[in-house]
């Protein structure tokens, strides 16, 4: 089968976040399978910021067994980035199916009308919340102006796909407002294993780390709950438990970062936090491997990632039960979940994992199965080539 994936951000961009790691396992799961699979996305590389574009980048790049297109931006508002070239790579290739994956995207848009010129199925999975983002009510002019005017173009890609790949009950109910439940099918989100390994650096010594720590990785975003994570670790920074413990907070600026560092400042908490900037992906799988737990305190997640690459590695996660979050991971199965904004109840989680060890092993055993037999990217794969392959099957 000839499968073309769309998304806003691909390859070197590993910063960009979850539908970028979603997309990429895809295509390498089918392209395990001898399928012809081809990424059609951005030439953003995140190498000095969050919102680069770079010429540099190969337009064709053979990854694994399958094939990376990049066209260049134009010009990007928020997340929204214009690479009009997209729409002549997609045109000049045969599919017999496209799957965009991203749909507030203008990438998503050409997705549709190359689809609908070809006359074939086209799949979309959002991952994006559509109007559940916290920005709709609290972004600024900018930010609410543009989600205004993408309004009509979400209605038009959702009207026109063939089916719509949800990752929860949770996310199906937000297509209910656009009564295309029926379209929507369920797959779980998962991740690599397989890309999980340990590559040459060790965590601890690159960053002079002779404490226990437990892990923030994220946006620098105040969606991610890192304020409410701040206020948590000013109530337990005296307890005995913190004397040897560190909170690392790791991740990408996205507008929150000044003030994140203004936060520590002012509530004297330097000495119980390490940041690091712009990780490489290398880093990242490090510093899973060496924490004693990960922490999501966020306000707003829809099937988020970061877990799952925690219990790759047996590490529990608190996070909260904001939105899709208990839909994703289980409070006292594989996680604690508290109320989003408190950070009373999250300072409580924080002690408790940090004074029982037998829990804290408890609850990663039970993460590093449930992606061992449920949330890993072969699974996923394989359900999302199910559902190809039978509106193929239909479509001819």
């Amino acid at each position: 089968m000839k499968i073309g994936l769309v998304c806003p951000a691909s390859l070197p961009a590993t910063q960009f976040g979850g539908i970028m790691f979603l997309c990429l396992d895809l295509a390498r799961e089918f392209s395990k399978n001898n399928h012809d699979v081809k990424i059609y996305t951005t030439d953003m590389d995140f190498s000095n910021g969050s919102h680069k574009f770079s010429k540099d980048l190969p337009r064709i790049e053979k990854i694994d067994n399958f094939k990376i297109f990049r066209s260049h931006v134009w010009f990007s508002i928020k997340l929204f980035f214009v690479n009009p070239g997209i729409y002549k790579q997609m045109m000049n290739d045969k599919q017999d199916i496209i799957h965009t994956i991203g749909i507030r995207s203008f990438q998503s848009l050409i997705a549709i009308f190359v689809a609908k010129k070809k006359k074939i199925p086209l799949i979309i999975s959002d991952q994006g919340g559509l109007f559940t983002h916290p920005d709709f009510t609290n972004g600024g002019f900018i930010t609410k102006l543009l989600y205004f005017f993408q309004k009509p173009l979400i209605n038009y890609i959702i009207n026109n796909s063939t089916k719509i790949i949800v990752a929860n009950e949770y996310e199906k109910k937000i297509f209910s407002k656009f009564n295309a439940t029926k379209k929507c099918h369920i797959i779980k989100n998962g991740i690599n294993l397989e890309k999980m390994d340990d590559g040459e650096i060790n965590f601890k010594e690159k960053h002079e780390i002779t404490q226990k720590y437990f892990l923030f990785l994220g946006r620098f975003n105040k969606v991610k709950g890192i304020d409410t994570l701040l206020e948590s670790i000013n109530i337990i920074q005296h307890n005995k438990l913190m004397e040897t413990t560190k909170l690392v907070l790791m991740g990408v600026d996205f507008g929150f970062e000044n003030e994140m560092e203004k936060i520590i400042s002012d509530l004297g908490l330097n000495n119980k936090i390490l940041i690091i900037k712009n990780p490489t992906r290398e880093e990242v799988i490090s510093a899973y491997k060496q924490c004693e737990f990960l922490i999501l305190p966020s306000r707003w997640e829809l099937s988020p990632l970061t877990p799952l690459d925690g219990f790759a590695f047996k590490k529990t996660v608190i996070s909260t039960t904001a939105h899709g979050i208990p839909y994703t991971i289980s409070n006292n199965e594989n996680s604690l979940l508290v109320e989003p904004e408190n950070p009373t109840q999250l300072a409580d989680a924080i002690l408790k994992l940090l004074n029982d060890d037998l829990l804290l092993k408890k609850l990663g055993n039970s993460g590093f199965e449930h992606v061992l037999n449920v949330a890993n990217s072969k699974k996923m794969a394989e359900n999302t080539l199910n559902l190809y392959q039978n509106l193929s099957y239909v479509d001819n």
